[in-house]
């Protein structure tokens, strides 16, 4: 690899050098669970802000993006880039994502587009907007059941049931089976538990595959109104979609549609219980609810990266990258990036514009980006409206995972709202 100007040996924020970048490892969970990224982040934005991570201990290397503006041209570029040898580390470094092709997510060009159009016909504003009111009246629900009990725990208490619910409403899951799919979802791409056995992961994945296939089979006889029906008696070009297409279309739908809302509603819980000041600004209307939606996505950034694999030889951020390589895009990285963002490090509600990529950008853009803006508003609602104040009440547990960022376990107290004082 070639690196324009020179390397510097200094010490950098936090005790990174520029030459000891590379002996942090970005595929490997641990890395996460062992370092604050943020002063790493930093490090490599000024100093290498693309570079090539070497292969070690039989995994395969790949290249690192971390400056915004490189980011997003590379989510602009479907010519040169490719979703369909997978768009995350873990199916990357693998070899590839089977379900190219079929699924969203790692489907380009035509059929792409074809099929989000066909997912389009459940997910558009206009056909959600209705969903909106359930969100609201679940998230208060939830919420001051939360506030009666005194102390909770809020990752699992509140903000786990509230984008599972809307999902799986969605999708039609009957409500017998939301918990079992909840702890799946939670366990396909992160663990909640450092030591856990990646077989696990992939176990869950595939029980997620299985359900839906019986779900797809019930569907095609016996269609609804809910997204499963959609898919299943879809068709693009004349032809149908076939099983596999629509498993795992809900297989990402129910992990796209979890995740994302759930870890950032957590973490706004969490760093408002940290800063007065911006709590004060949310419960005084200083700060609308559009901004602090925005800026909780922006500060959260659930997702820490997606990938792509080139197709011909491309340069970015002045580094040529030659075809067949992995690239790896950083969110963690972008959404902190002071080409774009004043004061990056600190949390602003009122932060306006705020061009974050916690949906990803171009034609991959989050199909659910609406629906999660829905949960998350309504929820940042009800804590303005229904409590006085918000107390972390023990230590806070991170998930374990190099893909996505957010804490597991979150114990809290609520303080009421005076009744006077609820709008």
């Amino acid at each position: 690899m070639t690196h324009s100007g020179t390397r510097s040996a200094a010490p950098l924020p936090g005790g990174i050098t520029s030459t000891s970048i590379e002996e942090f490892d970005l595929g490997s969970p641990e890395t996460f669970a062992r370092h604050d990224m943020s002063a790493f982040w930093r490090t490599v934005r000024a100093q290498r802000p693309v570079y090539r991570q070497p292969p070690r201990d039989g995994v395969p290397g790949f290249w690192v993006v971390s400056r915004f503006a490189d980011i997003t041209a590379v989510y602009r570029d479907n010519v040169r880039f490719t979703s369909e040898h997978g768009n995350v580390l873990v199916t990357l470094l693998a070899g590839g994502d089977s379900a190219a092709g079929r699924m969203l997510a790692v489907t380009d060009g035509q059929r792409h587009r074809d099929l989000r159009n066909v997912l389009l016909r459940s997910f558009s504003p206009r056909v959600l907007q209705p969903i909106a009111e359930r969100v609201r009246a679940n998230a208060r629900r939830l919420l001051s059941e939360a506030i009666e009990r005194g102390e909770c725990d809020f990752a699992r208490d509140v903000a786990s049931q509230i984008p599972i619910t809307t999902i799986c409403d969605l999708l039609g899951v009957p409500k017998a089976d939301r918990s079992f799919l909840l702890t799946l979802t939670k366990s396909a791409l992160s663990s909640d538990e450092r030591h856990t056995d990646p077989a696990a992961s992939a176990m869950a994945r595939n029980e997620i595959l299985l359900y839906f296939g019986d779900l797809v089979e019930a569907r095609r006889s016996r269609p609804g109104d809910d997204v499963i029906s959609v898919l299943a008696n879809s068709e693009i070009g004349g032809v149908p979609l076939s099983d596999d297409d629509v498993i795992l279309n809900c297989y990402s739908l129910i992990i796209g549609g979890d995740e994302t809302s759930r870890l950032t509603m957590i973490d706004s819980v969490a760093t408002l219980a940290t800063r007065p000041d911006e709590w004060r600004r949310l419960k005084e209307g200083d700060a609308t609810l559009a901004a602090a939606t925005e800026e909780t996505l922006r500060w959260a950034t659930p997702t820490m990266h997606f990938g792509r694999t080139t197709v011909q030889d491309v340069t970015v951020g002045g580094e040529r990258i030659p075809a067949g390589e992995i690239v790896t895009l950083w969110h963690a990285s972008a959404n902190r990036d002071e080409r774009v963002f004043d004061r990056p490090d600190h949390f602003d509600l009122g932060r306006t514009p705020n061009q974050h990529i916690t949906f990803g950008h171009g034609p991959h853009f989050c199909l659910g980006a609406y629906l999660a803006r829905v949960e998350i508003s309504e929820m940042l609602a009800a804590l303005r409206d229904l409590t006085a104040s918000i107390q972390q009440t023990g230590p806070a547990c991170r998930i374990y995972s190099n893909l996505l960022s957010g804490i597991s376990s979150l114990p809290v107290q609520f303080v009421a709202e005076s009744r006077r004082g609820r709008r």
